[in-house]
């Protein structure tokens, strides 16, 4: 087992690689829950607008750029090949915290991971039909191994509404949620 350090460490390099970095931050999110420092954390890989080249996966040409991929199949798989590496990263993470022992359970366990994507078709700028992963129970309190298709245009809050009361805030509402789902 590794031997968890929650004093202060150096500052990490700044020459890192994006995969380096992306990795590097993944660690910290999961030292931060594990020393206590925080309860709550956004990560963002990149905005829609990103300009990322994925070089280092193979894949040449601006995220943004690809996005609008006009019907063209490269397009279609360079951006298949970004989503898989952005998928490997999510699951780096949820290793890293289903690693960590916490009594009976895993930080996992204890937690509520989201993650999806802002736009579900750059050519359209699509904000239906979004790919939503939501890993952890929350300390039990949200069921797992489910899949959901929502096929009405049900708001995405309601969800967040779910996530909010299964952390124990209450309330009914969040943007414009009408309620849990």
């Amino acid at each position: 087992a590794t031997e968890i350090t929650c004093n202060i460490i150096d500052r990490p390099p700044e020459n890192l690689s994006y995969p380096e970095h992306v990795e590097m931050m993944c660690d910290l999110m999961v030292l931060a829950f594990q020393c206590d420092v925080t309860r709550i954390i956004t990560f963002m890989l990149g905005n829609a607008g990103s300009g990322r080249n994925y070089d280092f996966i193979g894949v040449s040409g601006g995220h943004h750029q690809i996005s609008h991929h006009q019907s063209v199949q490269e397009n279609f798989d360079k951006l298949t090949s970004i989503d898989i590496w952005e998928v490997e990263q999510l699951v780096y993470l949820l290793g890293k915290l289903d690693a960590v022992t916490e009594g009976t359970s895993t930080l996992l366990d204890n937690s509520a991971v989201f993650f999806s994507s802002e736009i579900e078709d750059g050519n359209s700028h699509a904000h239906v039909n979004l790919p939503v992963i939501l890993a952890g129970s929350a300390g039990g309190t949200l069921p797992t191994g489910q899949h959901f298709e929502v096929t009405d245009k049900t708001p995405l809050a309601k969800l967040f509404v779910s996530v909010l009361n299964g952390l124990g805030v209450p309330g009914g509402s969040f943007g414009n949620s009408t309620g849990a789902p």
